[in-house]
């Protein structure tokens, strides 16, 4: 099946800089009854959204792709309505200094690049926001590094076959797909020469 492939943005970001977010205020509770990702993107921090001064859904970040986050963002419960909440809110990368194990996951497999950084270019990337809102700075999956204005080039890592999905612009189930010849050469031979397939 296909996806939306990623090989390389280039925005400006978003700052939420809490530490330890978890997917319950990334999409509460409340939102989980639904099985498609319609909608999503209206109740994405839909209890933070109230809070003075914060910066997602706030006029200024219209258009942003790239969220700047804190330490040991998507931590919680494993739901997948949070990179789906994220997805519907327009944002296709995000940046901090780590990422909970499931949300990773969930997150590569739902077209959001999760882009790990060390903590001083973490602090640059913040300061340089901070100075310019309008700040692009560039996710380049297919060369797996980090590039903004006066910041060095920044190599991250991503899970390799989740890398590969992206950059084909292919699920799990189409990447295996491709295989299909393969498989079902491998099926009529087992089926008329058992041994031999084996």
């Amino acid at each position: 099946m296909t996806a939306p492939s990623f090989t390389e943005l280039t925005s400006r970001a978003v700052m939420l800089l809490d530490n330890d977010v978890d997917t319950d205020q990334i999409i509460p509770a409340r939102y989980l009854k639904v099985t498609d990702k319609a909608g999503l993107g209206d109740a994405l921090f839909a209890d933070w959204r109230g809070r003075p001064g914060f910066p997602i859904g706030a006029p200024g970040s219209a258009g942003a792709q790239i969220l700047l986050a804190g330490h040991n963002f998507g931590c919680g419960s494993s739901r997948e309505h949070a990179p789906w909440a994220l997805v519907a809110g327009g944002f296709r990368a995000l940046i901090a200094t780590s990422f909970a194990d499931i949300f990773r996951g969930n997150a590569l497999k739902n077209g959001l690049v999760p882009v790990v950084v060390p903590p001083e270019i973490h602090a640059r990337l913040v300061a340089a926001c901070a100075a310019d809102p309008a700040l692009a700075i560039t996710v380049d999956l297919a060369a797996s590094v980090l590039r903004a204005p006066g910041l060095p080039t920044t190599a991250f890592t991503v899970d390799s076959f989740a890398r590969r999905c992206l950059l084909d612009g292919v699920d799990e189930l189409g990447f295996l797909l491709r295989y299909l010849p393969d498989i079902e050469r491998y099926e009529r031979a087992a089926s008329t020469h058992p041994r031999e397939a084996s």
